[in-house]
């Protein structure tokens, strides 16, 4: 890839500014280094600054214009061809970058989005022959003081670089271990100790040992008894194929046998993952009733921090979108100037529109997975910003929006997430139908505050402190249809529209729920509740 001519760019750096919350754009030379791995950042000085510097396979995506709350907050002012977003794995923040030019933006994007990809197709012994020069370049980066030397506090700086989050104590007494001269220093040998320690597993050649003997070395034979041992159906055939496949030193390959590296090498692939790897794609039968299914779920899925004071923001969803997530949550409050706004109600959480959230929602639902995503609406506005919340969806969701049943569906059964493909479902209060509401009832009983009071409950019993690990646990059953309606005019009728197969009610009962099922209902329990569910009626 050195012959591209956008990691050229990359390699000669580029000017990028930063764009943060608070204070001014820094500008910054970003520049990827000679390891093809590592992107370095210098400041002023021409420097690089150690922490700040990153790795691609710690990158996620990237993203081009104002497609993160921080460019649209805070970058607005730029042109959106000069600004993309890294988005990393793990907790690590995203890296808002504005470049000078619409050319340097876009040779940064492809260029970081070829590396990714490179990076991900490498085979583990390509990674092995990488290793060198990507940890060669690292050592020199954390040398601060250039004396090809390494102190504890650099041995620090190199760990934060590769990722490696490490209590200090154990590392200081791994670099005291390998400080065979005492002088507080690693160099040479020392230093290749120390890595080499880093990627030690005890327990990987425990089990080398149990089956190679005193020789320390795995014949075919003794590899096709230890896959056997795994439950695998392996002939000596296939464990010489393995051998020729993972084992780095060639003359042990010449002669069909392994050593403990290869062996590690061979563990740590795909092929030794416990995982079936047929199994990282869908593989189970799609079509059976919504119901049917484990939904990925998230609860408060706004937050970035904790429940009473943390941050609410957009990228939240992304991120829980991103992992798999099939169903997440709005805390839906009266905004000013009659926009909505979600956030965790009577805490102070901060606050963010719930139009934003929507468009998130539009432009990550179906990047991870092409299945039906359900926004599950905790609902505390009046009738008025209902209207809006379902005018926001209609407009931004579009045909991605379900507000009608399928053609053709059994009512008595939910469709299947094959046939809700790319569909948004809204979860809430629907009001009853013309012909079934009382007319004496005044307003629709509230399943998420039963659930609310439960959890307080439930906390007021416990431990009062406690009140930040609140957790709820929902299920998809079958629910009630003789609920009375108390006030219709609680739910705007618009916002009762976009309701179709995830209607919330309080839970009847499960006797009552089983004589009378009602697929299209959906009803939500604290985890007390559905402890004593499973206890007297499991």
């Amino acid at each position: 890839l050195t012959e591209d001519e956008d990691v050229q760019r990359m390699l000669r750096g580029s000017p990028l500014q930063k764009i943060k919350s608070r204070g001014a754009p820094r500008e910054r030379l970003f520049r990827l280094q000679e390891d093809g791995v590592t992107i370095g950042v210098e400041g002023d000085s021409g420097r690089a600054h150690p922490r700040q510097s990153f790795l691609v396979t710690h990158i996620e995506g990237v993203r081009e214009g104002h497609q993160s709350e921080g460019l649209r907050k805070h970058g607005a002012a730029f042109p959106a061809c000069h600004c993309f977003t890294l988005v990393f794995k793990g907790k690590r923040k995203n890296l808002d970058l504005v470049a000078r030019g619409e050319e340097d933006a876009r040779h940064w994007v492809r260029g970081l989005t070829k590396l990714m990809g490179r990076l991900q197709a490498m085979s583990q012994p390509e990674k092995l022959d990488q290793y060198p020069f990507w940890i060669h370049g690292v050592l020199q980066r954390a040398d601060r003081d250039k004396d090809n030397k390494m102190s504890f506090r650099e041995v620090k700086s190199m760990l934060k670089m590769i990722n490696i989050d490490m209590d200090d104590v154990y590392a200081y007494k791994l670099f005291k271990e390998c400080d065979s001269s005492g002088d507080e220093r690693l160099e040479g040998r020392e230093v290749e100790e120390f890595c080499r320690r880093l990627l030690r597993r005890p327990e990987l050649e425990e089990i080398f040992g149990r089956y190679s003997g005193e020789d320390r070395v795995l014949s075919a034979e003794e590899l096709r008894d230890f896959l056997r041992d795994q439950g695998e159906d392996a002939s000596l055939h296939q464990a010489r194929a393995v051998i020729r496949t993972y084992e780095l030193n060639e003359k042990a390959r010449q002669q069909d046998l392994m050593m403990l590296d290869g062996f590690m090498m061979y563990l740590l692939s795909a092929a030794g993952d416990i995982l079936n790897q047929e199994h990282t794609k869908v593989h189970q039968d799609m079509s059976q009733p919504l119901c049917h299914y484990f939904i990925s779920s998230s609860h408060n899925t706004y937050l970035t921090h904790n429940q009473i004071g943390g941050t609410s923001s957009t990228e939240a969803y992304v991120r829980a979108l991103m992992a798999g997530c099939r169903c997440v949550e709005l805390d839906c409050w009266e905004g000013s100037d009659g926009e909505p706004i979600v956030y965790h109600g009577h805490t102070l959480t901060s606050k963010i529109l719930f139009r934003d959230v929507i468009e998130s929602i539009r432009d990550y639902a179906f990047k991870q997975s092409p299945y039906p995503v359900i926004l599950s609406l905790e609902n505390h506005c009046g009738l008025e910003q209902q209207a809006t919340m379902a005018r926001h969806m209609k407009a931004i969701l579009g045909d991605m929006l379900l507000t009608q049943p399928l053609e053709g569906q059994d009512p008595h059964e939910l469709p299947s997430p094959e046939q809700l493909k790319g569909k948004v479902l809204v979860k809430g209060k629907k009001l009853p139908e013309p012909w079934y509401e009382p007319r004496s009832v005044t307003s629709l009983p509230d399943p998420e505050e039963e659930e609310e009071e439960e959890e307080e409950e439930e906390e007021n019993l416990q431990d009062r402190s406690n009140r930040r690990v609140r957790g709820s646990l929902r299920a998809m059953v079958p629910g009630n249809h003789g609920v009375p309606a108390k006030d219709a005019a609680q739910v705007a009728p618009e916002l009762s529209a976009m309701v179709v197969y995830c209607q919330a009610v309080p839970f009847p009962g499960l006797a009552h729920a089983l004589r009378h099922p009602r697929p299209c209902e959906v009803s939500s329990f604290s985890e007390r509740k559905a402890r004593k569910l499973i206890k007297e009626d499991g």
